[in-house]
């Protein structure tokens, strides 16, 4: 049982590190690594009261209302982890599938701070230029509106960013009004029939978003395929945690 208090101990806080440090280091605080904090502090709460939790867990099973919610609660937490495996599973699965022949190339935008790429939106520019590189008849289409708090939209920032890779400017297509990955390839749909390019993409985003983005691209009709970026290690448990919520929402319909 002292096995099960270190694991427990040992558990809470890696989560806890592992999910603060997007917090401190880049100020990022969602659903993603707000998950990762708690359970994280709960793992780290049962080491560390292991044996008032014992107790009290043993008072419970000793009641029928007890066992049933002791049962109750051992079956939501045996579902989530079993939805967040197979989720993930499919995360894996989904960025693995590599482009067939020459598709056209699609980067999904991302965040862009004071007129740059953001180190999320560059590690998917990074991924598209080498693609562009080593398949110079590929057309790219580089979709994402302008936010807010940003100057420029997504688009005209991994324009400029990619011609300074020198990227032929005859090769990069803008979709520069969505707002969604919905929409990003929505529009990029529209885009891909104005110019009779198709309907087989690749997609250029980060490993774990890829599984939903070519979920929404194959219910608009593409046949599509992956060109993951690497995510920033650090950041990769937060933004994983926070997508099996949003591919669970897509699943939801």
């Amino acid at each position: 049982m002292e096995r099960i208090r270190i694991i427990c101990l040992v558990t809470g806080i890696i989560g806890i590190v592992l999910f603060i440090l997007p917090l401190l280091r880049y100020g990022i605080l969602c659903i993603g690594n707000g998950t990762g904090l708690l359970i994280g502090g709960l793992l780290l709460g049962c080491g560390i009261w292991y044996g008032p939790l014992k107790h009290v867990i043993g008072m419970l099973w000793e009641s029928k209302q007890g066992k049933v919610f002791i049962l109750i609660l051992s079956c939501f937490i045996l579902t989530c982890v079993t939805l967040a495996c197979v989720v993930s599973v499919c995360m894996a699965g989904a960025a693995g599938k590599a482009p067939e022949a020459d598709p056209t190339l699609v980067v999904l935008g991302c965040q862009v701070k004071k007129g740059r790429p953001s180190l999320m939106l560059q590690e998917r520019l990074d991924e598209a230029r080498n693609y562009l590189e080593t398949h110079e008849d590929c057309i790219c289409i580089l979709s994402g509106g302008r936010g807010e708090d940003e100057e420029i939209s997504e688009a005209e920032c991994m324009y400029r960013y990619l011609r300074e890779c020198g990227i032929s400017p005859e090769r990069l297509v803008l979709e520069d009004r969505s707002a969604s990955t919905r929409e990003n390839l929505r529009f990029t749909q529209e885009i891909l029939k104005e110019r009779g390019l198709g309907n087989r993409i690749a997609i250029v985003t980060n490993e774990f978003h890829e599984y939903r983005a070519s979920q929404i691209a194959e219910k608009l009709g593409l046949d599509a395929y992956a060109v993951p970026a690497r995510t920033y290690w650090p950041l990769f448990p937060t933004y994983l945690v926070r997508e099996w919520y949003a591919v669970l929402y897509e699943w939801a319909g």
